[in-house]
C-alpha cells in the first residue's frame, strides 16, 4: 500500500539532514534543482516528478515559458500538493525565465502569464533566459529589459534577478561583474570544467550558481559509454560529476526528470555536500590520465591560443568534442553536439570544422604544436551526420 505523501515527508525528514545552500540574497536551495523541461507530457507526469523531487529533499524547481506546457502542469502539481498539505519544510523556491529582447509591455504581460500559470502571486527568481550576446546584456542593463526588471522588483512580483548563458567566457564574466544579477545558470561539467573559474567569481560575489544540465549536456552521463564507465570506476560517471561540482561549491545542480526514478541519484546524494573523498579524487585523476593517454600528442588543451580563426571556426569547442570522442568514446554525445552547430541560433556555435581552409595561421600559436587543420578535418569526418534539433525552441 502506498504511504500517503503527508506521512512520508515527515518520515523522510527524520532520516535525512536537509542540505541548503545560499542562492543569492534570498531563499536557500537544495543541492539539486528539479528541471521541468522533460516532464511535459501530462499533468500527471509533472505531479509524479514533483512529488518524487519532494521526497528526494529538493525544494528548488526551475521552469520557463519556452518549455511548452511545463509551467501550466507545474502550477497544477503545486496546487495539488498544497491541497494535500505537503511541501518542503522551508517552502518551494521557484525559478522561471524570460528571453531577452522583450519590450517593457511584453515583459509585463509575459511575467503576469507566468504567475497565472503557476498559480502564484510572485516567484522567487526570474532569470534572463540566455544572455548569449552583448546585445542581450545591453537590453538587461540599459534597454527596455532594465526597465522591465526594475518594474518586476518594485511591484514585488519577483524576489531576485539572475541570468542563464551559453555565451563566451568573456561575456559571462562581464555579466557577472555588472553586479546586476543575484544568481546565474552556467554550463559547468566534470568533463569540461572551463567555466568553473566563472562560477568561483560569482560565488565570491555571493551570487547563486546553478549548473545547467551537468549530466546530459555534460556527456550523456545518464547513459555513459562502456569506456567512460570503466574510466570512472568504481564510481558511476553521473555520481562522480555531481560530486565534483558540489565539492567545487556550486550552489545547485539541475536534474531534468522524465519520471520519478530519474531522481534516485538526488536522493542518494542528499547529504553529499562535503569535499571529495580519496576514492573520488583518484577516480577523477584516473579519468583525466586515461584521456591524455588515448589522445597522446593530439590532446587539445583548450587554451584558445589558436584564436581568432579568420573563418571564425570555434577551434577549441570542436577539438573538445574530439577529446571526448577519442578520450572516452562518447560517440552519441559528441555527434549530437557537433550536428547542432549552425542549428541552434545564438544558443550554440554557428560554424563547424568544414569551414577550415587550412590557412595554417593557428598552428604557430598552438603551445602543443597541434596540426589543427588536419585535426579539424578528422573531427568533421568522424562526427558530421544529419542535423539535430534542440529539445526546445
Amino acid at each position: 500500500m502506498r504511504t500517503p505523501l503527508n506521512q512520508a515527508i515527515p518520515n523522510l525528514k527524520a532520516k535525512t539532514k536537509e542540505v541548503r545552500r545560499e542562492f543569492g540574497k534570498k531563499k536557500r536551495v537544495s543541492l539539486f534543482t528539479l528541471g521541468t523541461m522533460r516532464s511535459i507530457n501530462s499533468a500527471d507526469q509533472m505531479y509524479a516528478v514533483v512529488e518524487a523531487a519532494l521526497l528526494a529533499g529538493i525544494n528548488h524547481i526551475e521552469t520557463a515559458p519556452a518549455y511548452g506546457p511545463a509551467e501550466k502542469f507545474l502550477g497544477q502539481a503545486l496546487k495539488r500538493l498544497r491541497e494535500e498539505g505537503v511541501q518542503p519544510k522551508d517552502g518551494w523556491v521557484i525559478t522561471s525565465k524570460l528571453l531577452p529582447g522583450l519590450s517593457l509591455g511584453e515583459g509585463k504581460e509575459k511575467l503576469r502569464s507566468i504567475l497565472e500559470r503557476l498559480g502564484l502571486n510572485k516567484i522567487d527568481n526570474l532569470a534572463v533566459h540566455g544572455i548569449n550576446r552583448t546585445e542581450h546584456l545591453q537590453w538587461a542593463l540599459k534597454g527596455e529589459g532594465a526597465d522591465f526588471l526594475q518594474w518586476a522588483e518594485e511591484e514585488n512580483l519577483i524576489d531576485q534577478v539572475g541570468f542563464s548563458s551559453h555565451g563566451s567566457f568573456s561575456l559571462v564574466q562581464e555579466v557577472i561583474e555588472s553586479n546586476r544579477f543575484q544568481f546565474c545558470s552556467l554550463h559547468l561539467h566534470l568533463l569540461d570544467p572551463r567555466k568553473i573559474p566563472l562560477a568561483k567569481i560569482a560565488l565570491k560575489k555571493r551570487m547563486g550558481v546553478m549548473a545547467i544540465s551537468p549530466a546530459d549536456k555534460g556527456g550523456h552521463l545518464q547513459s555513459p559509454s562502456e569506456t567512460l564507465l570503466q574510466d570512472c570506476s568504481p564510481i558511476s560517471p553521473i555520481e562522480l560529476a555531481y560530486r565534483f561540482l558540489i565539492s567545487e561549491g556550486i550552489s545547485t545542480l539541475t536534474l531534468g526528470a522524465f519520471e520519478p526514478k530519474d531522481l534516485e541519484i538526488a536522493k542518494k546524494l542528499i547529504k553529499a555536500d562535503g569535499s571529495l573523498n580519496e576514492q573520488e579524487k583518484k577516480a577523477i585523476a584516473h579519468l583525466r590520465e586515461v584521456k591524455k593517454d588515448r589522445l597522446e600528442e593530439n590532446l587539445c588543451g583548450l587554451c584558445e591560443a589558436c584564436l581568432p580563426c579568420p573563418n571564425d571556426v570555434p577551434i577549441p569547442e570542436i577539438l573538445h568534442l574530439r577529446n571526448l570522442l577519442i578520450g572516452h568514446d562518447l560517440k552519441s554525445f559528441t555527434e549530437e553536439r557537433y550536428n547542432l552547430i549552425g542549428k541552434a541560433g545564438h544558443w550554440g556555435e554557428s560554424i563547424n570544422a568544414n569551414a577550415c581552409e587550412s590557412c595554417g595561421q593557428c598552428i604557430p600559436r598552438c603551445p602543443n604544436n597541434l596540426d589543427i587543420p588536419n585535426l579539424l578535418k578528422d573531427t568533421h569526418k568522424r562526427l558530421a551526420n544529419k542535423p539535430r534539433k534542440r529539445l526546445w525552441g
